[in-house]
C-alpha cells in the first residue's frame, strides 16, 4: 500500500544577493536569530554541516518553556548559492531553491507535509519562518 505525499511550497524574495542569502540561511550564528515562526518561539541551538551527506540540528522552543523540539536531518544535495535538498529525521523530503532575480534572491521551499497538523497550519508556520528570515537578512549585514 502506498500513500500519496502532499507537498507544500512557501516562498519569499529577499532583497540581498544570493551569497548573503545563502550565508544567513545556513550559518548557525544567523539561524538562531531568525528560525522561529512567531515572537513567542525561538531557536536556542543550531548545528549545520552544509554539505551533501552532512547533518543539521536545530532546537526550537517556546519562550515560556512549555514546549520544545529538535528539527534535524541529512543533506541529500547541496549546490552553494543555488539549491539544498534534505531529508528530515522523520523521512520527509525538503527542497530549497535560491534563484537570483537581479540584485534580489528568491527562495522557494517545498516540503512534504506531516500528518499530525492541518496543511494550512504547516504552510502558515513554514511561511512565517521564511518571512522572519527575509526580515532578518534584509536588516542585518
Amino acid at each position: 500500500m502506498t500513500t500519496e505525499k502532499t507537498n507544500i511550497t512557501v516562498e519569499t524574495t529577499v532583497n540581498a544577493p544570493a551569497e548573503k542569502v545563502w550565508n544567513f540561511f545556513n550559518a548557525p550564528e544567523h539561524i538562531v536569530n531568525w528560525g522561529s515562526p512567531s515572537p513567542d518561539w525561538h531557536t536556542t541551538k543550531a548545528e549545520n554541516d552544509i554539505r551533501t551527506g552532512g547533518t543539521f540540528l536545530y532546537r526550537m522552543e517556546a519562550k515560556d518553556g512549555s514546549f520544545g523540539f529538535d528539527f534535524g536531518g541529512v543533506y541529500d544535495e547541496v549546490k552553494p548559492n543555488q539549491a539544498i535538498a534534505y531529508t528530515i529525521g522523520d523521512g520527509r523530503k525538503v527542497k530549497i531553491n535560491f534563484t537570483k532575480e537581479g540584485s534580489a534572491t528568491k527562495l522557494t521551499e517545498t516540503f512534504e507535509a506531516e500528518t499530525q497538523n492541518p496543511l494550512e497550519q504547516q504552510q502558515t508556520g513554514w511561511q512565517a519562518i521564511l518571512d522572519n528570515f527575509k526580515k532578518y537578512t534584509e536588516t542585518h549585514s
